[in-house]
């Protein structure tokens, strides 16, 4: 009887033995797989997400870039006129010392100086268009950095000359004794901003564009001369002999 007993132990303790080998082998093959997953999907996948996490981020850093160049100064332009009859400008200013600036007329790029060690600078001529010209610039950094633009300045282009009707004196007009004067009167563009010199003196122009002065003349020969100028500088002259004998 004790015999049989002592067998029915080593039957037992052969069998939780083969279980135990079954339950090494099958932990080693999940294990294997859980490997395998790891390596071939979970790694590749996680750097894929870290990538993509990249991209998202990258639009801050442009941000950032653009925060730091709204800090760069824009040039300032010198522009003393508002107006010119010339078909070329010259655009002068200052800017921050050995940088580049960037001339803009209408948006679109005329001109790209170095500024000098006090930071002014001077562009190369900048052909106009006839009418309004919108002119701008930025600074550009050694690294490469842009400024925002400058506040555009507005350039009107005209060659068009002013109007200019003398009613009177009349050329080679006499006139025989009384006073040595004579009254000089004539219309011009109601529309612009014209001056009218008589003899050099500036007269006034009313709202209808006319004008009107009374001069002194000398005895024989008088030569009066009447000049329109436009804000442009565009003008014209116009002349009349007159003529006072006592």
């Amino acid at each position: 009887m004790k015999r049989k007993k002592y067998s029915n132990k080593s039957f037992l303790s052969r069998r939780l033995e083969r279980k135990s080998k079954k339950r090494f082998y099958l932990t080693l093959i999940i294990c294997a797989v859980l490997l395998y997953i790891l390596v071939a999907w979970f790694i590749p996948n996680f750097i894929g997400s870290l990538s993509l996490l990249n991209r998202f981020k990258e639009p801050v850093k442009s941000q950032e870039s653009i925060t730091e160049n709204a800090s760069l100064a824009p040039p300032v332009l010198n522009i003393p006129y508002e107006a010119t009859s010339s078909a070329q400008i010259l655009v002068k200013g200052y800017s921050l010392s050995n940088t580049k600036v960037e001339i803009y007329l209408d948006g679109e790029l005329k001109s790209s100086i170095d500024t000098s060690g006090d930071g002014s600078f001077v562009s190369e001529p900048i052909d106009l268009s006839l009418g309004t010209n919108k002119i701008s610039g930025i600074t550009i950094d050694s690294n490469g950095n842009k400024s925002l633009s400058s506040k555009p300045i507005l350039i009107v282009y005209s060659n068009e000359k002013p109007i200019l009707e003398i009613q009177s004196p009349t050329d080679n007009q006499e006139i025989n004794g009384g006073d040595k004067k004579v009254t000089v009167t004539g219309k011009t563009n109601s529309d612009k901003d014209i001056s009218i010199t008589i003899n050099g003196t500036r007269t006034i122009v009313d709202s209808d564009g006319k004008f009107s002065r009374t001069i002194d003349i000398n005895e024989g020969e008088n030569n009066i001369t009447i000049i329109a100028t436009d804000i442009a500088g565009n003008s014209i002259q116009v002349t009349r002999k007159v003529t006072y004998k006592s």
